[in-house]
């Protein structure tokens, strides 16, 4: 592996890392040689995670902590965690996200706050956290993972569509703040990805067509297609790249 994208020795942090994209995530990083610490919020689930991805790369590689990305005193004390028992974190990649969908007239508020707590406070706090233990050491990458409602929106989705693209100008204020200490801090969106949580709008002939028709790769995405610029993000390759939202939707947000 080129010089520039081998991430051995640097510690990474992935949040919601038990399945999907942030374990594939996760895979990825290891295998451009990072020592990956995986984040979810129930224990066993993580531990089952951990102990798959750990048959997979060498002794004391993969590590795990459960904690809850949407508490504060929770993300404080998971990243304390990693740097007295793993090493210093050089990469975040805040990943945690959910969905829920209601139509706006109809939606809880209760619920809003939920999806807008996990999908966009949560990098606040656990990439604030993160930085604190960064600057002082002058470098790190965080990558935050946006999605192409970002830049889209779509019926029943509001507080997800709120977040994400909330996220990315919290990415662009990170850089405000933190670039100058050393830190790159960018957004990867992602298009449609087909994962198991995703594997019933895949099965939904209608939909699938209208997919397949709506991107110009004409496919849905691989959460292998995510692991390639997730490594460049969190390597050298990357260290004047700063504040910005790569898209990785075969050209979905580039047509009408």
């Amino acid at each position: 592996m080129s010089g520039l994208f081998d991430l051995t020795g640097r510690v990474a942090l992935v949040t919601g890392s038990s399945r999907g994209i942030g374990n594939a995530l996760a895979r990825g990083l290891a295998d451009a040689g990072a020592t990956v610490v995986l984040n979810g919020l129930h224990p066993e689930r993580l531990k089952a995670a951990e102990a798959a991805m750990a048959a997979d790369y060498p002794t004391g590689r993969i590590s795990s902590v459960a904690f809850d990305v949407t508490k504060d005193t929770e993300a404080a004390a998971g990243v304390a965690w990693i740097e007295e028992n793993v090493g210093p974190l050089h990469i975040l990649v805040n990943n945690a996200g959910i969905q829920h969908r209601v139509p706006m007239l109809d939606l809880d508020v209760a619920d809003w706050e939920r999806v807008i707590a996990t999908d966009l406070t949560s990098a606040f706090l656990v990439g604030r956290e993160a930085a604190r233990h960064m600057i002082p050491r002058g470098q790190g990458k965080i990558i935050n993972i946006c999605s192409v409602q970002t830049d889209l929106a779509r019926p029943t989705i509001a507080p997800y569509v709120a977040a994400k693209g909330g996220l990315r100008n919290l990415t662009r204020a990170m850089t405000a703040e933190w670039a100058a200490s050393g830190l790159q801090i960018n957004g990867i969106a992602p298009g449609y990805i087909h994962t198991e949580m995703t594997q019933n709008l895949v099965d939904d002939p209608d939909f699938n067509s209208w997919i397949l028709g709506r991107t110009p790769a004409n496919r849905w995405g691989t959460v292998q297609d995510l692991a390639g610029p997730a490594v460049w993000l969190a390597s050298a390759g990357s260290d004047f790249v700063n504040g910005q939202t790569i898209f990785i939707d075969g050209g979905m947000t580039v047509v009408v």
